[in-house]
């Protein structure tokens, strides 16, 4: 009798910043970098680019957040500018750096599951 496995969520593998085929191994070594391979399957990581896309869309997320929370606050209670930098800095922080490893493991673990890859070009001649 034959066991098949079921791949791993990649929702779940990509969050935990773990390998995308089996669930087990990490993807990342130190805060941000990528592994050449997965030490308990082998997967080769080098079909991994998630580039500048993770780091984008926390940007965008933690500037809506933090201006939004800054101008709220202005509005309704003027404080010296001091009191700004004492409350958002932190918060800026905090939004930015803590999603950024799980994002950065999400978008190269559904790269993986969609077995999305480098755009090519070909030659009208040669499609078959």
């Amino acid at each position: 009798m034959t066991q098949t496995t079921q791949p791993p969520s990649p929702f779940i593998a990509g969050v935990t910043c773990r390998c995308p085929r089996c669930g087990k191994g990490k993807m990342l070594s130190g805060f941000l970098n990528l592994r050449p391979r997965c030490e308990q399957c082998g997967l080769d990581y080098s079909f991994a680019d998630s580039g500048d896309g993770p780091a984008v869309f926390i940007i965008l997320f933690a500037g809506f957040v933090v201006v939004a929370a800054a101008l709220i606050t202005e509005i309704l209670y003027q404080p010296p500018f001091w009191v700004h930098a004492v409350l958002w800095l932190p918060l800026i922080l905090a939004v930015t750096l803590l999603p950024l490893r799980p994002l950065k493991g999400l978008m190269i673990a559904l790269q993986f599951h969609h077995k999305a890859a480098e755009g090519k070009l070909e030659k009208i001649g040669d499609r078959k």
